[in-house]
């Protein structure tokens, strides 16, 4: 009778996670389909970006050059910039739904207590700077200190004391 429980609990777990897997690679598809098109105040320039934020389409007005060069070049930036937030923002709603629909899926620290939940152990990605090359934003930020053992052995790495476990006879 337990046996048939069990056989029943898992027969719904693996719909659970199926349904996932589907409406994950649903949301995946959907995304990459995502464009997003921003233009300038002056509607002088218009930029469209794919789901990667790649650029796919620049236009310029009739009066473009009404502009300085580095008045285009601050605007295609500011637009691409404008349409790479709006398609990542629609890419964030069209996965927020489908991760909902993954959180009905139970972890395995629900069926192995012992078991630590590998979702909370996942580092999140870090804010992407648009700031321009070289600005103070992008610097390389310092190292951390050096993480110091001292509960080691101290070893000769010139070859000396080698173990006979690295012998060439081996």
């Amino acid at each position: 009778m337990a046996n048939e429980a069990a056989k029943g609990q898992l027969a719904e777990l693996m719909e659970l996670v199926q349904g996932g897997i589907a409406s994950m690679a649903r949301a995946q598809e959907e995304r990459a389909r995502l464009t997003a098109t921003a233009r300038s105040a002056d509607r002088r320039v218009t930029i469209t970006v794919n789901a990667d934020c790649i650029v796919i389409k620049t236009e310029f007005s009739d009066d473009i050059d009404d502009l300085e060069y580095s008045e285009i070049a601050a605007a295609v930036t500011a637009v691409t910039q404008d349409a790479a937030a709006k398609v990542q923002e629609k890419a964030q709603q069209i996965l927020a739904a489908a991760q909902q629909e993954q959180s009905r899926v139970p972890s395995l620290s629900e069926f192995f207590p012992a078991m630590p939940d590998i979702k909370t152990m996942m580092p999140s990605s870090p804010t992407v700077s648009t700031a321009p090359p070289g600005s103070p934003e992008r610097s390389t930020p310092e190292p951390e200190e050096a993480v110091r053992f001292s509960n080691v052995e101290e070893w000769d790495h010139d070859g000396a004391g080698r173990s006979s476990i690295s012998a060439p006879e081996w």
